[in-house]
Formats: C-alpha cells, sequence, structure tokens
C-alpha cells in the first residue's frame, strides 16, 4: 500500500517514520527542493516539483499510489492546491496536516499583515530595526523599504541579497530556545519582529521572546488552504493513514 508525503516540515519527517514502521506501507517523501542541505529523512524521497496538479496526479497514476498526505508548511498554498486538485484527478484519497497557528497572549504586541507585502507597509516611514523570520523567499520584498536594518534568518542564503543599506544574515536551523531569542533580539536592538503564524515550537521562541521584551509582531497571516480531510498532530494523521488501510498500528506507531 504506497503512500507519498509531501513535506518539508518536521511533522513530514515524523509521520513518514512512524507509517514506515508498518510493514504493509511502502513511504516516499517528496521535497519541494527549496532547502540546500534538507535534513535526513527516513524514507525514499523525491526532490523537486512535478510541474502542477496535472504533473503530480500523473505521478499518483503512474506509481500507483494509494495515499497522498499533505504535510507542507501552513504556507504552502498552491502545493496544496495542487495536491488536492491532484487527488481529485487521480482518484486518490488526501489527507492533510494542519498545524495549528499561535494563540495571542496577554502582552503580545501583533500587528497582523494579510501577505508580506502588507507587512513591508505595517512597518511604516519611520526607520526600524527588524527581524525577518520568515525565511529567504520572500524576503526580496523589503527591498521596498531600504530605510529599515534588517536581521534576517533562513537555513540557506539569501539570493539576490537583500538590496537595503544595512542588512545582517543569519544561517540558522531551528528549533529556536527563547533565552537565544532574547539574546539575539537584545543584541540587535530589536523593535519590530515580521513572522509568519508557523504555529509549533520549533519557532516559536521569538514570538514568547518578542513578548517578553514588548517587541511588535508583524504577523502575516496565514493563506486559505483546500478542504480536505487533517489532523492537527502527527499522531493523529498517522492514525487517520492507518485506519484508512484498514490497518492496526504497531505499538509506539
Amino acid at each position: 500500500m504506497r503512500i507519498l508525503i509531501l513535506g518539508g516540515t518536521t511533522e513530514a519527517r515524523q509521520a513518514a517514520e512512524k507509517l514506515a514502521a508498518l510493514p504493509e506501507l511502502d513511504v516516499a517523501l517528496s521535497l519541494a527542493g527549496r532547502t540546500e542541505n534538507p535534513v535526513r529523512q527516513p524514507v525514499p524521497v523525491r526532490v523537486g516539483g512535478f510541474g502542477g496538479a496535472e504533473g503530480l496526479a500523473r505521478h499518483l497514476a503512474e506509481q500507483r499510489v494509494d495515499l497522498l498526505i499533505d504535510a507542507t508548511h501552513p504556507y504552502a498554498a498552491r502545493i496544496s492546491a495542487n495536491a488536492a486538485k491532484a487527488a481529485q484527478q487521480a482518484g486518490v484519497a488526501i489527507l492533510a496536516l494542519r498545524r495549528p497557528g499561535w494563540e495571542r497572549r496577554e502582552g503580545d504586541r501583533w500587528t497582523f499583515a494579510e501577505d508580506v507585502t502588507d507587512a513591508v507597509g505595517a512597518l511604516g516611514h519611520a526607520p526600524r530595526r527588524v527581524f525577518l523570520s520568515i525565511g529567504r523567499q520572500e524576503a526580496g520584498a523589503f527591498a521596498a523599504a531600504p530605510q529599515h536594518f534588517y536581521l534576517v534568518r533562513s537555513v540557506d542564503p539569501v539570493e539576490p541579497p537583500l538590496a537595503a543599506p544595512d542588512v545582517r544574515y543569519i544561517l540558522a536551523r531551528g528549533p529556536f530556545a527563547e533565552e537565544a531569542e532574547l539574546a539575539l533580539l537584545g543584541e540587535n536592538r530589536i523593535d519590530a519582529v515580521v513572522s509568519k503564524d508557523s504555529g509549533g515550537a520549533a519557532s516559536y521562541g521569538k514570538i514568547a521572546a518578542a513578548r517578553a521584551l514588548g517587541i511588535e509582531v508583524i504577523m502575516i497571516r496565514r493563506p486559505v488552504l483546500p478542504q480536505v480531510p487533517s489532523a492537527s498532530t502527527v499522531a493523529e494523521l498517522v492514525e487517520m493513514a492507518v485506519a484508512h488501510f484498514g490497518l492496526v498500528a504497531a505499538r509506539g506507531v
């Protein structure tokens, strides 16, 4: 019984490992290829795009995939839309992992932005010291506001570099502890954090640190994703996948 997981998240790797523990399941993982040195995965990996929904539908049919799992990042809206469409075209069942967003707490200073362009405008005209924690793909949009200092953290280098005169780059892979984030924000005199509502614990440290320091967070809202059967945790996703095939989960799975 074949499962294809669209991954790139910690949860995708965890789900693949748990499902691969069942001998009845043949599990493969697909990565978009946006990270140059991805974390080692527990199952065979395919890297690169499929050519839209039609290409993914062909792949599902050719590989005789029985279940497609969308465990991509909450902001990978195009991939999720293509996954839902491809599953429908190929007549393949689909499940999704929908990681819950963060909950606003007392002391949080969140300003919501609809997208990255909106986030640029939300910073205002006066020069600020900004921590960009949105990955490298969309950092270039902030060249439209070159008056700010930018601290940019990403797994891989931002190419081309941000077209602004005062930028510091940090290459790092999470998780990031709150204590380390407190030090980072303090040392760089940050007064605004730009973040996506990614959810989960791995990158929450900056949100907790901003709260402790009274720093504003420009929070980019999540995109609308397709309505498909979904789980909010890895354990729930694995349970749904196992139930789909009428299997009994192994102990510890």
